[in-house]
């Protein structure tokens, strides 16, 4: 499949003409969901999750659907009944030809004055090589992972727990997602923890993608 990098936490999935995108939020491109057939979005936070953009996608394409968690849904049911589907860990389905799988429950936490908000996981094609977005939070999905959208940078995280992350999950890749805060020296920090001169992620490779690029995966 080709994977696009949309801003922020956003990645778009294409295959034999059909499209998925995950987490079109606030911080992504205004079009980063129009064009899906569907959408996948792992949580209420608005960097994840834009009402507007989403509403923009199901009214360009009456046969667009979303999957995501009751938080999310509850907000767009009623407007779209029938197109807004609510999961949650261990539930599969299928979306534009794409075998998902949901892992995890829980936003990672921020601080412990802040009550953590639910959060999913997408495992996208698991039989064939999956591709996991754990949205904001450091899921192991239990199983193999192919490429890893890995969040690399947000206020409930730190350097240590990405490496250690991305260790336990052992993908073949590693493609950076949720770095819309960061700047180029940022990139160049994240670049060489993460690379060679770092404390080690095993044999993963690490990418960066800028917004607007593509990879196969």
């Amino acid at each position: 499949m080709k994977l696009t990098k949309q801003g922020h936490a956003s990645v778009r999935l294409e295959r034999e003409g059909r499209t998925l995108v995950i987490d079109p939020g606030g911080f992504s491109e205004p079009d980063a969901a129009v064009g899906a057939e569907a959408v996948l979005v792992t949580h209420e936070h608005p960097d994840h999750f834009d009402e507007q953009r989403l509403r923009a996608a199901l009214e360009a394409n009456p046969a667009a659907e979303i999957w995501t968690l009751r938080s999310v849904a509850e907000q767009l049911s009623a407007a779209f009944p029938g197109r807004v589907h609510t999961v949650g860990h261990g539930d599969a389905f299928e979306a534009a030809g794409f075998a998902v799988e949901v892992h995890g429950e829980l936003h990672a936490v921020i601080h412990p004055d802040l009550p953590r908000i639910t959060n999913v996981g997408f495992l996208v094609d698991g039989a064939e090589g999956a591709v996991f977005h754990p949205g904001d939070a450091l899921t192991v999905p239990g199983r193999a992972v192919e490429t890893l959208l890995l969040p690399l940078q947000a206020p409930w995280s730190k350097l240590s727990e990405v490496v250690d992350y991305v260790r336990e999950v052992a993908p073949r890749r590693a493609y950076d997602v949720h770095d819309g805060l960061l700047a180029d020296p940022g990139f160049q920090v994240y670049g060489r923890m993460l690379g060679p001169a770092g404390p080690g992620i095993g044999d993963t490779e690490h990418v960066r993608l800028a917004p607007g690029q593509s990879a196969r995966v």
